[in-house]
């Protein structure tokens, strides 16, 4: 009898510490969404989605170079790491042995694990100071170093959640085991995979370190890889630190709106992860 209200004690202590924490957290996040929102809305403007930024000092313009220089940046990256992440994934789940498999995955989920500014450094040493020049070009490369570890991780593990039986019936039927995974297998992982990638971008579309080595900033327009683009992260950094109040406030714009686009790539992943598996050939 003792023990039994001992244990209920115990359990009712812990759920209570638990909903604690939960409640801490969930008011910090909404507390933080909250004062961007408040700061942000207040600083958005049209001038701000289609002009380039004034000189140091001037009020006005806005940062409509930072957020194409971006969406070059996500789309660059996303078309070098895509390639090699799905097909690194694919060969982990359908092909690979057991030991040149485990130096992937163990190689994999290192690089995933180094800081940002490691990899920023690394491609300023191999892009940028061959080159002689900042460049989107090597931004893009940095990103998609970052891209490819989870591209890579996701797609293995969606692809292995495809069940078993839909390879066997392929085989069964005389497919052989390349057609089987391009008809079946992988259509079978397509709304997961998409999610995969969805979740790869959302994490390099806010990186700040890597691309202050890399494609640096400019406060023009630029439409080619062989030159310095500015980015959202990158703009926010610089803007936060400036002695300018109309800098300050477009930083908190800027930052609303570089949070709007993580959440809608969330939200679209959450989607498609909704998605069921089923051959769809």
């Amino acid at each position: 009898m003792k023990t039994a209200r001992v244990r209920k004690l115990t359990g009712m202590v812990m759920f209570g510490l638990t909903s604690l924490c939960t409640l801490i957290t969930v008011s910090s996040l909404f507390f933080i969404l909250g004062y961007l929102l408040w700061h942000g809305l207040a600083s958005i403007n049209w001038a701000f989605f289609t002009q380039v930024p004034k000189p140091p000092g001037e009020v006005g313009g806005g940062m409509a170079n930072a957020i194409v220089g971006s969406i070059e940046l996500i789309l660059l990256a996303t078309l070098m790491g895509v390639p090699v992440g799905f097909l690194a994934g694919v060969y982990l789940s359908e092909f690979g042995g057991e030991r040149f498999s485990f130096v992937i995955r163990f190689t994999t989920d290192l690089l995933n694990g180094v800081p940002s500014i490691v990899v920023g450094i690394l491609a300023w040493a191999l892009v940028v100071v061959p080159l002689g020049h900042f460049s989107l070009f090597a931004g893009a490369v940095a990103l998609s170093v970052i891209f490819i570890p989870i591209a890579v991780r996701t797609t293995e593990q969606f692809l292995q959640d495809v069940p078993q039986s839909l390879r066997e019936a392929s085989l069964a039927l005389g497919a052989p085991k390349w057609k089987t995974i391009a008809s079946v297998v992988v259509p079978a992982a397509l709304g997961p995979l998409g999610t995969g990638m969805l979740l790869a971008v959302a994490r390099i579309a806010g990186e700040t370190a890597p691309l202050l080595f890399t494609s640096f900033s400019n406060s023009f327009w630029n439409l080619s890889p062989s030159r310095p683009a500015a980015s959202l992260p990158v703009t926010i950094f610089e803007y936060a630190i400036s002695p300018y109040a109309d800098w300050h406030r477009q930083a908190w714009a800027a930052g609303l709106v570089l949070l709007a686009l993580v959440l809608l790539l969330n939200v679209s992943a959450r989607i498609l992860m909704s998605t069921r598996y089923g051959y769809r050939g």
